[in-house]
């Protein structure tokens, strides 16, 4: 899998309302071993609630942040107000979201994995964009998942030779069972590793406050994984 040039990387979708642009932030790939079979999800930037095209008043009073992962067949938005919402998640057909997309997906022409703690750190230094790809799989069912995104935050050290990554969200799939659709699989999650063979990661899950529930980043799993860096420079 190839990383993607994240900064040239958009969908579109084809309108003729509203040929909506989304940049995509991420992608995750789910395979099924037994079959062979792989999907791939690109979760795109958060936006929020508006009144599309509006003379005035664009923004909705009861404001929620809007982000959507679209699949082959399937797509599913997440819509997080302030409080625990049943319209926090929508699957529908893919088709039935803007028409349909068009994928703008720019293959890295000039990648370079980073097989080093100092190669990680002085790609970080020179400033160049890095993409990481985390797999993980589950033995007992046969699945498993390749998570792709640009890293947003990366953590380093001189002195002990040492980085950490930090980012999302990504598209973060169950795969402890063989869901109807592998979009019903999917959470939207933060990704942390500083080490090779293991991420973790806080899903965004109802969560009590006070007295209310809301959905945050409060669920943690750490999984074994194969994580790999890639220095994408066009």
């Amino acid at each position: 899998m190839i990383p993607l040039d994240y900064g040239r990387s958009f969908l579109i979708g084809n309108g003729p309302d509203n040929e909506v642009r989304f940049w995509a932030e991420s992608r995750t790939r789910i395979i099924d071993a037994a079959s062979g079979h792989s999907e791939d999800y690109v979760q795109v930037g958060s936006c929020k609630s508006e009144r599309t095209f509006a003379k005035e008043n664009l923004l909705h009073e009861d404001n929620y942040d809007f982000l959507p992962v679209f699949g082959p067949e399937w797509s599913v938005v997440y819509r997080r107000h302030a409080s625990l919402r049943d319209s926090y998640r929508e699957i529908r057909r893919s088709e039935e979201w803007w028409n349909g997309q068009q994928y703008h997906l720019i293959v890295g022409s000039d990648v370079e994995e980073l097989t080093s703690d100092a190669a990680v750190r002085e790609a970080t230094y020179d400033s160049v964009p890095i993409v990481a790809q985390t797999q993980v799989r589950n033995e007992d069912t046969g699945l498993q998942a390749i998570m792709e995104y640009p890293v947003k935050t990366m953590n380093t050290n001189r002195a002990n030779d040492i980085y950490q990554v930090d980012t999302g969200p990504v598209a973060f799939p169950d795969l402890s069972q063989h869901h109807a659709r592998h979009v019903n699989a999917l959470s939207l999650a933060f990704v942390v590793f500083n080490a090779p063979h293991f991420a973790d990661f806080v899903l965004e899950a109802p969560t009590r406050v006070g007295g209310e529930q809301v959905y945050h980043y409060s669920k943690l799993v750490s999984l074994a994984a194969v994580n790999r860096l890639y220095a994408v420079r066009g």
